[in-house]
């Protein structure tokens, strides 16, 4: 079991972030038509997942704003943005924002995910969401970057994120 904090206050985290050269787990996961998509849906691109709790969060909208700004400049590249947020939601605040650069996924029919990829919030009151995490793979799914935030209120490493697709 990992652990956080979100305001200074530990909370458990289920399963393990995959680690930096290790092959992708699968996922399945569900678009904003409703599809659900695995990473070979994403075949021949690189893909940075910005998992987070909830697009209706400030830190969420704002990670969510700052990589769609970033995506702009990246070739051959998607970022994912996976929360447990219902489909209809994260297209509304995307669209609501006009942000074009980003896909969001949502765990609500694959709760599986979020342990899965070591993102699972457990025993406390935000159980079912996703911590914070950014992940970054090869065309291959490889695993180029991964970072779980240490403190759920604060924003990830984007430049980390951006120095492993260089």
């Amino acid at each position: 079991m990992q652990q956080i904090t979100r305001a200074g206050e530990p909370m458990d985290v289920a399963g393990t972030l995959p680690a930096k050269g290790q092959v992708a787990p699968a996922m399945t996961l569900t678009n904003t038509e409703l599809q659900d998509v695995i990473l070979a849906t994403y075949a021949g691109k690189r893909k940075v997942l910005n998992i987070i709790p909830s697009v209706d969060t400030p830190t969420c909208a704002m990670s969510t704003r700052h990589f769609n700004e970033l995506a702009s400049n990246l070739a051959d590249t998607v970022v994912l943005v996976v929360s447990a947020d219902l489909p209809f939601a994260a297209k509304r605040f995307c669209g609501a924002e006009g942000l074009d650069n980003v896909e969001t996924l949502s765990t609500f029919r694959h709760p599986e995910f979020r342990e899965a990829w070591g993102v699972a919030l457990c025993n406390n009151p935000m159980e079912g969401l996703c911590a914070r995490a950014v992940v970054v793979l090869d065309a291959d799914n490889r695993v180029l970057h991964s970072e779980l935030v240490s403190e759920l209120k604060n924003e990830p490493d984007y430049q980390a994120a951006l120095a492993a697709l260089k």
